[in-house]
């Protein structure tokens, strides 16, 4: 691995500040990789475009004066903890793996975000009684998106909006989630995966 990976690329739309933090994130996320799997080893010569870009083109959907988000299935914090760090806002990481918790605490405190880790599995959530008001939750490479529904679903009943990567399938699971649900949503098309797009869920109910 060189050196100049972690590095941010010019092209890099972020403030000068968010720029630092963000190169921060990555040599933190490079140096716990060869300890822990946070990330697909064959991305970690792209991690950049793979992961870093690929979260940050979030930032323009999310709602308009947006200051809290959620991410679910955490693990890197990939979108979610990169979105946090390049916008300022407080964040929820839900992870269960407690190692990959412990990257996420590192990162937030060397980054300086506001960030809360909730070491627990996804399915607690629907009985949970101290789900956090959010404006928006996110998630990649998670679970089919009637799971992603059911585990989201608790903090779009307090008014958040979605927004998942999703791949090639999104179609299907869109047919198979409308049996359940009736969503509201637009297909973004991804800006680094020619096959995948972000969905984006401007409000879901179950029917």
């Amino acid at each position: 691995m060189q050196p100049e990976a972690s590095r941010a690329p010019a092209g890099l739309n972020v403030s000068r500040e968010s720029r630092g933090k963000l190169e921060i994130y990555v040599d933190l996320l490079l140096a716990w990789q060869k300890r822990i799997n946070l990330i697909g080893p064959a991305t970690v010569p792209m991690v950049w475009e793979r992961h870093i870009q690929d979260s940050l083109q979030l930032l323009p959907l999310l709602p308009e004066n947006t200051k809290t988000i959620a991410e679910l299935g955490s693990g890197a914090g990939i979108p979610g903890l990169v979105i946090a760090i390049a916008a300022g806002l407080e964040v929820h990481l839900y992870e269960s793996n407690g190692k990959k918790a412990a990257f996420l605490r590192e990162a937030a405190r060397r980054t300086g975000v506001t960030a809360h880790i909730h070491v627990a599995r996804l399915e607690t959530l629907r009985t949970a009684t101290n789900v956090p008001k959010v404006d928006c939750v996110v998630a990649r490479a998670l679970a089919p998106l009637p799971l992603l529904l059911d585990y989201a679903e608790p903090f779009f009943a307090r008014g958040a909006i979605g927004l998942f990567h999703k791949g090639q399938d999104v179609d299907a699971e869109l047919t198979e989630a409308t049996k359940c649900w009736k969503m509201n949503f637009i297909k973004h098309a991804s800006l680094y995966d020619s096959r995948g797009v972000i969905l984006q869920i401007c409000e879901a109910t179950r029917v």
